[in-house]
């Protein structure tokens, strides 16, 4: 969240994380996917199965958050003078969102596939930053907003288990889904590269891209240092759910490969 935003009551400042935090899982997933949809295709490979993949996941789990949001968060926020031409641009970036879900899955060949997807992550990202920084913090200053009485009821397309102040995020995509990362046999595992994402939300990102993980699958995490303590936190979230290999340790990156145990 914000640092110079103050939210009206702790319920709202915690409902807010939430969203943070699922936001960021969201963001993970979709890296992998894309990553390994690029993975395949730099080495010729038919990026079909990868492309049907994330166009699968863009149709279940993005579009239905973003129209849950719709019906929500965005009624609220467009309820605010400041906020009414903040709504109907993020709107039009639902719609376009849309879109280029609808281009992907129609790509003809690897590069329009390529283009897609980076696309779709480019405009995802931006996406979230705004609801981030802008629509949330405008809504938990609002002593007339409940953010925590929004979510309710909302649980299972956000993530998000909102009750008596509290709140606890999951991904949608659960360990062992046959929804997967989208990476094909022989051609390696995507590459997820952490130092590019903002460090308050480092760790969900990551753990909502091993999520999405399917048994004997993996990625290859690059950290700007030893991430010790992310792995401590991945051994309490999914006790020997995964082997870690390190591929280089330093000095300016560190590589670790991360496969889920069958």
């Amino acid at each position: 969240m914000n640092d110079v935003t103050i939210a009206s009551n702790e319920a709202d400042a915690r409902a807010a994380e939430a969203v943070e935090e699922h936001h960021a899982q969201m963001a993970g997933v979709l890296s992998l996917k894309v990553e390994a949809l690029i993975g395949v295709a730099r080495t010729g490979g038919d990026v079909t199965a990868v492309r049907d993949d994330l166009v699968a996941w863009g149709r279940d789990d993005l579009l239905p958050h973003a129209i849950a949001e719709e019906g929500t968060l965005y009624r609220a926020a467009a309820a605010h003078a400041s906020g009414r031409l903040l709504v109907e641009a993020m709107l039009s970036e639902h719609s376009f969102i849309g879109a280029v879900i609808d281009e992907l899955a129609t790509a003809e060949d690897r590069m329009s596939a390529v283009a897609a997807a980076g696309a779709l992550k480019a405009v995802f990202g931006t996406h979230l930053a705004k609801e981030n920084d802008q629509i949330l913090p405008l809504l938990v200053a609002d002593p007339a907003v409940s953010l925590a009485g929004l979510l309710d009821g909302m649980h299972e397309l956000l993530g998000a288990e909102v009750s008596d102040g509290s709140a606890h995020v999951h991904s949608t995509s659960e360990p062992g889904q046959d929804c997967t990362c989208g990476e094909e046999d022989g051609h390696g595992y995507p590459e997820l590269d952490a130092r590019t994402i903002p460090h308050a939300i480092r760790h969900a990102t990551v753990f909502g891209a091993l999520d999405a993980v399917r048994p004997g699958k993996g990625l290859v995490l690059v950290a700007p240092h030893d991430p010790l303590p992310l792995l401590a936190q991945l051994e309490r979230r999914s006790p020997g759910a995964f082997s870690i290999d390190y591929l280089t340790r330093g000095p300016e990156a560190w590589r670790l490969e991360l496969v889920r145990i069958s």
